[in-house]
């Protein structure tokens, strides 16, 4: 279970690392996934959840997280905006990878 200090950081553009437990066959191991919070959706209540977007290896890739989750190890933000204007970033999906994080520390400053 994620910790209420840090589920109040999840919010839209903070850049955090989810550590998640993943099943392979016999064995567990935990996976990093680093991205851009795009969105948090239904606050804190049982089928809450946030939206993390990263490049991998030139592609987009997205991953919806359940706050809740018991495949959640950890999370850590790395950063959270002051202020961002808008409480879904969907239209960081359409931009390059320079003109997102250009445009974004625009916004969040």
């Amino acid at each position: 279970m994620i910790k209420q200090e840090v589920l109040n950081k999840i919010k839209p553009g903070a850049d955090i690392k989810v550590f998640e437990v993943v099943k392979e066959k016999d064995r567990e191991r935990t996976s990093i996934f680093r991205g851009r919070v795009l969105a948090r959706k239904h606050g804190s209540e049982p089928g809450a959840t946030f939206t993390v977007r990263a490049t991998v290896a030139g592609v987009g890739v997205e991953k919806i997280y359940p706050i809740y989750s018991p495949a959640i190890n950890k999370v850590e933000v790395l950063s959270s905006p002051k202020k961002v204007h808008r409480s879904k970033l969907y239209y960081l999906r359409s931009l390059s990878a320079k003109k997102a994080k250009r445009k974004f520390d625009a916004i969040s400053s």
